[in-house]
């Protein structure tokens, strides 16, 4: 991904795969997590979080295989690889990637409008 790119998530040219029928969005994932996963395998340095990472790719992986796909479990899964590998650069496109496939799945919940809280009405003129 050029720098020009950082931050935009274009959505996946159609394919093979939606000429089978599938999802779009489900391949892209599927793309995303065979990405970083094999990119996790190929980084050579220690880090301390591998092992929680490999293990939430897994579970991304398993979902998209059996189509069990929730935006809520893929959210969570995000947030997990994001803590483990979010600081190592080498890793930043496939991390980027996988976060643009997920977000393909809807809006994370923090652009989502926030609710009205009590003290934003108007005041009562019951009184």
């Amino acid at each position: 991904m050029s720098n020009d790119r950082i931050g935009q998530c274009a959505r996946p040219a159609a394919d093979r795969d939606e000429v089978c029928g599938e999802d779009p969005r489900v391949a892209g994932l599927r793309r995303a997590v065979g990405r970083l996963r094999r990119e996790l395998a190929c980084y050579r340095p220690q880090l301390s979080d591998r092992q929680v990472a490999e293990e939430e790719l897994a579970v991304l992986d398993a979902a998209v295989a059996d189509g069990s796909i929730s935006v809520p479990r893929l959210r969570t899964s995000l947030l997990v690889v994001t803590s483990a590998l979010g600081s190592v650069s080498a890793l930043a496109e496939p991390v980027a990637a996988l976060r643009c496939a997920i977000d393909l799945f809807g809006p994370s919940p923090s652009s989502s409008p926030r609710p009205a809280h009590p003290s934003d009405r108007a005041p009562s003129t019951h009184g």
